[in-house]
């Protein structure tokens, strides 16, 4: 169950190759390409290409009856300028791997070289690279593959590194871990106007200056409420850069977020609601549309037994502090099939934070993250 120095150093080189050509959302191509080169070696059992978009799954079969333990982690990098220093830095403008998804495909690939040696003794572990999840389409599409059904796991883990944690602590708890969340475009038509005969047309100003206090008056409660709900504005637009026109049309983004799946659909209709009660109220047609959609990530009581027994036996603290967060992670639609959970893993608690422009994965917590990953694994399956 031990990676040697060999592969620990090459694991590491690999991580920062990775890190030099980030990938964004639903382009890993040449990412998930990395990923079936390294793991050739290892010589798995079934690799499917192509999951969902550019996500790859390896299979390490016992050939004996048992249940199928899948891991996941995640290929995309972030549209954000890399300005770390370190030695390995993004060679793609304006992309990076600010979020440690990098490291976290080191840690499975490490899971790879260890079952490539040694099969479970039961069962069989599929390590899912998956595409896309910093815009939520990525775990949806690869549940959604016809191809899914060959992989369907019994369990599912996955980890997140989080700096502000104190290094190679862990935080897990059973329930929600994530929030649900979903970017909600509101879409107002009037008629535009002459600036100096605005009465002419019909702007889209009223209902956007009563909008924007308005939506945010919509959530619910303080974070510690199941019933909790939040929507932030995060973007507006209205009609063009000029001065000799009153404005016809407006956009107004806005972020849902929610502990439960079943509060979104309350909050998205009531935003919904909210939106057309003031576009009617001011002439102005209405549309709306989603991006970005989260499900609730909710940790399950067995899959989380197996990790703190996991975690129990190599010796790492843990503690539930910090949970849930109210970021999200598309990680939870795994656990709508299987018995699935989530545990973030310390990158220290001076780190640069996620998605900040300094952030850089930690190599060291490779070893740290295989090893509950691999204890976990064999505690299922032998």
């Amino acid at each position: 169950m031990t990676l040697t120095n060999r592969d620990l150093i090459e694991l590491t080189e690999w991580r920062r190759k990775l890190h030099r050509q980030p990938e964004i959302s639903n382009e890993e191509e040449k990412t998930a390409k990395e990923v079936v080169n390294f793991l050739a070696d290892t010589g798995p059992d079934k690799m499917l290409t192509g999951l969902g978009g550019h996500g790859v799954a390896a299979v390490y079969d016992s050939g004996q009856a048992g249940p199928t333990v899948l891991f996941r982690s995640e290929l995309d990098a972030l549209p954000i300028e890399e300005l770390s220093g370190v030695a390995h830095v993004s060679e793609v403008p304006g992309k990076s791997h600010m979020c440690g998804h990098d490291g976290h495909t080191a840690i499975l690939a490490a899971l790879g070289r260890q079952f490539g040696r040694d099969r479970p003794a039961r069962g069989r572990v599929v390590l899912m690279f998956q595409p896309a999840e910093e815009t939520g389409n990525g775990a949806a599409g690869v549940v959604a593959d016809p191809r899914f059904a060959e992989i369907a796991p019994d369990f599912a883990f996955s980890l997140h590194n989080l700096p502000g944690v104190p290094f190679g602590e862990v935080r897990l708890k059973t329930g929600t871990v994530n929030c649900a969340s979903r970017g909600m475009r509101i879409v107002l038509e009037g008629k535009t106007a002459h600036s100096s005969m605005p009465e002419t047309g019909v702007s889209p100003m009223p209902a956007v200056s009563e909008l924007m206090p308005a939506l945010p008056a919509l959530g619910r409660g303080t974070f510690t409420d199941e019933d909790f709900g939040m929507v932030t504005v995060t973007h507006c637009a209205m009609g063009e850069a000029v001065f000799g026109i009153a404005p016809g049309y407006a956009e107004v983004w806005a972020t849902l977020r929610t502990r439960r799946d079943e509060r979104m659909a309350e909050q998205v209709a009531a935003a919904e609601a909210l939106a057309t009660k003031i576009a009617a109220k001011h002439g102005l047609s209405v549309r709306f549309d989603y991006h970005e959609i989260f499900v609730a990530s909710v940790n399950a009581p067995d899959a989380v037994e197996h990790l703190n027994r996991a975690l129990d036996e190599e010796g790492v603290a843990r503690s539930e502090e910090a949970l849930p967060m109210r970021a999200s992670e598309d990680f939870g639609i795994f656990g709508h099939n299987a018995k699935s959970a989530m545990f973030f893993l310390g990158a220290g608690e001076k780190h640069p934070s996620l998605h900040n422009p300094d952030y850089d994965f930690p190599d060291d917590l490779i070893p740290i993250g295989s090893r509950i990953f691999m204890r976990t694994a064999r505690n299922l399956l032998g």
